[in-house]
C-alpha cells in the first residue's frame, strides 16, 4: 500500500512536507519556547503539561517522551513533573552556523492514546565570539597621483556570532591621509574600505602603517585588529577592468572537483608591466577558499571540493584583477547550486510496539517519521508497506506516520510478520529507502484442546494386573506456552454401578489411561466414560472425548454342570428298557460354561464306561444315546463318566458321573445306588436277585397295565404330578453363569420334562424326552421310534 499525493486512486499518497492530521488527534504546535545558547545542563525551559493541559499523573501513564532526529538529545522531558529540561549545554553556532534564527524542531510523543505534538526550541545568541581578520597583515600598493576619494577594500573580518552581536562597524588608526568606511554587502556581511583623504607623496612617505579595527554590536562590544601595509608607488594611469561587474553562474551539485564554475576576464589599456593582470579572490570566507580556486594568469574558477545543496545554497565572492603597477579592479562570482537528487530518503522509528497480543483490532505498531533533504520534487516522498499484509498505512502530523493493524491478528495463522517499509521521492531518478521491522504476534488462549478422535476404542483382557497402561488419549493445542499445556482428566460419570475411580485412573500430564483393579469379563464385559482436556491458560478452555473400553474374555471359566447335579443328596439313575434300540437317548448332560466365543463352545465326550462300547455321548449337545442293542447280557448297573471341555486355550473341563440301571421295560423296581448296593452283604445277593426275577415275571402284565392308566391320566392333566422327581435345578442360575448375549451353551428354548408314576421312594420310574418349542410334552407311554439310522447320522462319542 501507497501514501502520498498521486492522480492514480489505487495509491494512496502523502507528500511528506505537507501537514496532515491524523484520526489520532494530532494538536497545534507547542511553544515556540526559547533558550539562550550555554545553558547549564539541568535549566528549567517550560512545562509541557501545562501547555498540554495534562495533569502530573497524565504525562506518565500516558508514555509522553522526547523525540527528535538530533544525533545527540539536547532537551530531556521529567513526565513527573512535565518539565522540559537542558540535556547538554547549547551552542549555537555548532548547531545553525550562521543561519538565523537558529530553531530546533522536536516533537512530543503521548504513546497511550497517540497523539503528537510539533514544538520548536529557538536557541538565541550570545556575544561569546570576538571579529577575527583572515588576513592580519594587508599589503596595498597605491599610486602616489591616486585621486583623492578613491577606495580600496580591505579583508573584512569574521565573527561567528549573529545578528547585533556579529562585526558592526570597522576603525582606522588615526593618520593624515585615509579614513575607513564601513560596507554592506548583499548577503549582510560589514566590509571594510579605505578612503584617501590626502594626495600621497611617495617622496615624502613611502610607506604607511595602519591598524584597522573590526567591532561587533556586543555588550560590551569584542573587537579584532589587522595591520594594513601601504606602499605608495610611481604613477599607474588605468586600473584593470572586468568585462562584468557580476557573474552569476549555476551549478549542480554533482558536478566533480575540478569543474569549470567560470572565467573572469578584465582588460587593462596601460602598456608593459601596467598591462599585465592577475586574478585572485578578494576577501573571501574559508569555506570559499576550501571550495573554489581561481587561476591568477586565465581567471579561470574551478572546483576544489564537491558542493552539497543541503549544506551551502550559494556562494558569494569578489574577484580582484590586479595590475602590474597595483591597480586593481574587481567584480562578483554569484554562484548558486542546483539541487540534484542524490540523498535517499530517510526513515527514523519513533515508537515500535511489540509483540502485539492477538485479536486486538486497531493496534499501533509503529510510529516513524520520513525525511528528505533535498528540495522540490527531490524531497517530496511517498511511503508504503506490502500489499499482503493485515497492516495499514496512516498519515499522522506533518512527517509522522503511524503504522496500525487493520483486522485482528491470528497467531495460530501467522506469528511473525516482516514489515518492509518502503519510502521513494519524486526526484529523477527516484532513490527510495527500506527500512524494515519485525512484528510479533503474542499468543491468547482462543483456542480449546483438541483430541486426535473424537472417541476411543479401547481393549484390555480380563484379569489383568493392576495399574496395566492399557491406552492413550491425546489432545493437542494450536495455542503455545501455557496456553498450550494440556491436562488430562477422567469427567464424572452419572448412573455408574461401578464407581468409575475404581476402574481406571489417568496420566494428567500424557493421557495414558490406567487399570486399577483386575477385571472380569463375566462381571462387567464394557465400560465407557468421557475424558476431559484442559489448557492452563486464564481462563481454561477444554474439550472432551468418549472413551470405551472393551474386556477381551479369557478362559477362566471351567465348564458348569447343570444336569445332574453331582451335589445331590441322592444320586439320580437313568432308567433304560433293555428293548431300546440302538440310538435310544439315556439322558442329556447340560452344561454351561461363564466365557463366552470359542472358551464356551463346549465338546462332550465319554471319558469312562462300565461296559465300553455300549453307550456314546454326542459331541455337541451332550446326549447319551445306546450305541447298539441291548442283551440279557449286559450288565444291569453302568456307571458313565462324561467329561465336558471348552475349546478355550488352554482349555478347561469338568466331568459327570451317570448312574444307568438296565430295566425289562419299567416293572422292574428302583434299585439302590451302586454305593449303597456295595454295603450289602454279598451272600444275599443271588437270592435276592430270583426273588426281583420271580417277581417281576408273575407281575409284569398287572405292572405295564397299571402304568398304562396312570401315564394316560398323567397326559390328560398336563403333567401337573411333580412329586418324586429327580432333583433338577429350578429358577435362574447364577448371573455369572448366564450369556446375556443370547450366545451361551444351553439354550433358553431347549427344555426337558421328567414324567414320573407312583409315589416316592424305591418303586419310582423316570425317564426324559425332549421338548421342542411350542410343542405340548411327550408321555412315556408312546413308543419312541428310533431306527438304526440314527446311529450313523449324529456323531456319538463310544467309550
Amino acid at each position: 500500500m501507497e501514501i502520498g499525493w498521486m492522480h492514480n486512486p489505487r495509491q494512496r499518497q502523502v507528500l511528506v512536507f505537507f501537514v496532515l492530521l491524523s484520526m489520532y488527534g494530532a494538536s497545534a504546535e507547542l511553544g515556540p519556547y526559547s533558550v539562550v545558547e550555554e545553558t547549564e545542563r539541568g535549566s528549567f525551559v517550560a512545562n509541557v503539561g501545562k501547555d498540554l493541559g495534562l495533569g502530573l499523573t497524565e504525562m506518565s501513564t500516558r508514555g509522553a517522551r522526547i523525540i527528535s532526529q538530533w544525533n545527540k538529545e539536547h532537551l530531556q522531558l521529567k513526565v513527573q513533573t512535565g518539565d522540559l529540561l537542558i540535556n547538554d549545554k547549547l551552542d549555537r553556532e555548532k548547531l545553525c552556523g550562521p543561519s538565523e534564527p537558529c530553531i530546533l524542531h522536536f516533537q512530543v510523543l503521548m504513546e497511550k492514546p497517540l497523539e503528537i505534538f510539533q514544538a520548536e526550541l529557538r536557541v538565541k545568541d550570545i556575544n561569546d565570539h570576538s571579529p577575527v581578520f583572515t588576513e592580519r597583515e594587508m599589503f596595498l600598493k597605491i599610486p602616489e597621483n591616486s585621486p583623492i576619494g578613491i577606495s580600496f577594500p580591505l579583508s573584512n573580518a569574521l565573527d561567528l556570532d549573529v545578528g547585533s552581536n556579529n562585526v558592526q562597524n570597522y576603525k582606522i588608526s588615526p593618520n593624515s591621509h585615509f579614513r575607513v568606511l564601513t560596507q554592506n554587502r548583499s548577503d549582510g556581511r560589514k566590509y571594510p574600505e579605505l578612503v584617501l583623504d590626502k594626495e600621497l607623496d611617495r617622496e615624502e612617505e613611502p610607506e604607511i602603517s595602519l591598524t584597522l579595527t573590526a567591532l561587533d554590536g556586543g555588550s560590551p562590544p569584542r573587537y579584532g585588529t589587522a595591520q594594513v601595509r601601504i606602499e605608495v608607488v610611481d604613477t599607474n594611469d588605468n586600473a584593470p577592468e572586468f568585462e562584468q561587474s557580476l557573474y552569476k553562474v549555476h551549478i549542480p551539485e554533482d558536478s566533480p572537483v575540478g569543474s569549470l564554475v567560470v572565467t573572469v576576464s578584465a582588460s587593462d589599456v596601460d602598456s608593459g608591466v601596467y598591462g599585465k593582470i592577475s586574478y585572485a579572490f578578494f576577501q573571501p570566507s574559508e569555506d570559499i577558499s576550501k571550495t573554489l580556486e581561481v587561476n591568477p594568469m586565465t581567471g579561470e574558477i574551478r572546483l576544489r571540493k564537491k558542493v552539497d545543496f543541503e549544506t551551502v545554497l550559494s556562494y558569494e565572492v569578489d574577484i580582484k584583477a590586479t595590475d602590474g603597477g597595483g591597480l586593481s579592479g574587481k567584480c562578483t562570482l554569484l554562484l548558486q547550486v542546483v539541487d540534484v537528487n542524490d540523498n535517499p530518503p530517510e526513515v527514523t522509528v519513533s515508537a515500535l510496539t511489540t509483540p502485539i497480543p492477538e485479536n486486538s483490532p486497531d493496534i499501533v505498531v509503529a510510529v516513524f517519521s520520513v525525511s528528505d533533504p533535498d528540495s522540490g520534487d527531490n524531497g517530496k516522498t511517498i511511503s508504503s508497506i506490502q500489499d499482503d499484509l493485515p497492516f495499514l498505512l496512516k498519515p499522522s502530523v506533518k512527517n509522522f506516520y503511524t503504522l496500525v493493524t487493520q483486522k485482528t491478528l491470528d497467531r495460530e495463522e501467522r506469528a511473525e510478520y516482516n514489515i518492509t517499509i518502503t519510502v521513494t521521492d519524486m526526484g529523477t531518478p527516484r532513490l527510495k529507502t527500506e527500512h524494515n521491522i519485525t512484528v510479533l504476534v503474542s499468543d491468547v488462549n482462543d483456542n480449546a484442546p483438541a483430541f486426535t478422535q473424537t472417541s476411543y476404542t479401547l481393549s484390555v483382557r480380563e484379569n489383568n494386573s493392576p495399574a496395566l497402561h492399557i491406552g492413550s488419549v491425546r489432545a493437542t493445542d494450536r495455542d503455545e506456552g501455557a496456553n498450550a499445556q494440556v491436562t488430562y482428566s477422567l469427567l464424572p460419570t452419572l448412573d455408574a454401578h461401578v464407581p468409575l475411580a475404581s476402574l481406571v485412573s489417568i496420566n494428567p500430564d500424557n493421557g495414558h489411561l490406567f487399570a486399577l483393579r483386575s477385571l472380569d469379563y463375566e462381571a462387567l464385559r464394557a465400560f465407557e466414560f468421557r475424558v476431559g482436556a484442559a489448557d492452563r491458560g486464564s481462563p481454561a478452555l477444554s474439550s472432551q472425548a468418549l472413551v470405551r473400553v472393551l474386556v477381551v474374555d479369557d478362559n477362566d471359566n471351567a465348564p458348569f454342570v447343570l444336569y445332574p447335579l453331582q451335589n445331590a443328596s441322592a444320586p439320580c439313575t437313568e432308567l433304560v428298557p433293555r428293548a431300546a434300540e440302538a440310538g435310544y437317548l439315556v439322558t442329556k448332560v447340560v452344561a454351561v460354561d461363564g466365557d463366552s466365543g470359542q472358551n464356551a463352545w463346549l465338546s462332550y465326550q465319554l471319558l469312562k464306561a462300565t461296559e465300553p462300547g455300549l453307550f456314546g455321548v454326542w459331541a455337541h449337545n451332550g446326549e447319551v444315546r445306546t450305541a447298539r442293542l441291548l442283551s440279557e447280557r449286559d450288565a444291569a448297573k453302568h456307571r458313565l463318566v462324561v467329561l465336558v471341555k471348552d475349546n478355550g486355550e488352554p482349555p478347561l473341563s469338568a466331568s459327570v458321573t451317570l448312574h444307568v440301571l438296565l430295566v425289562d421295560g419299567f416293572s422292574q423296581p428302583y434299585m439302590p445306588a451302586p454305593e449303597a448296593e456295595a454295603a450289602d452283604a454279598a451272600p444275599t445277593a443271588p437270592l435276592t436277585a430270583y426273588l426281583v426275577v420271580a417277581l417281576a415275571s408273575v407281575s409284569s402284565l398287572f405292572l405295564f397295565s397299571v402304568l398304562a392308566f396312570v401315564a394316560v391320566r398323567l397326559c390328560r392333566s398336563g403333567g401337573a404330578a411333580s412329586v418324586g422327581r429327580c432333583s433338577v435345578p429350578e429358577g435362574p442360575f447364577p448371573g455369572h453363569l448366564v450369556d446375556v448375549s443370547g450366545t451361551g451353551t444351553l439354550s433358553q428354548s431347549y427344555q426337558y420334562e421328567v414324567c414320573l408314576t407312583g409315589g416316592s421312594g424305591s418303586n419310582e420310574f423316570k425317564f426324559l424326552k425332549p421338548i421342542l418349542p411350542n410343542l405340548p410334552p411327550q408321555c412315556p407311554g408312546k413308543e419312541i421310534e428310533e431306527n438304526r439310522t440314527f446311529y450313523n447320522t449324529f456323531g456319538f462319542n463310544i467309550q
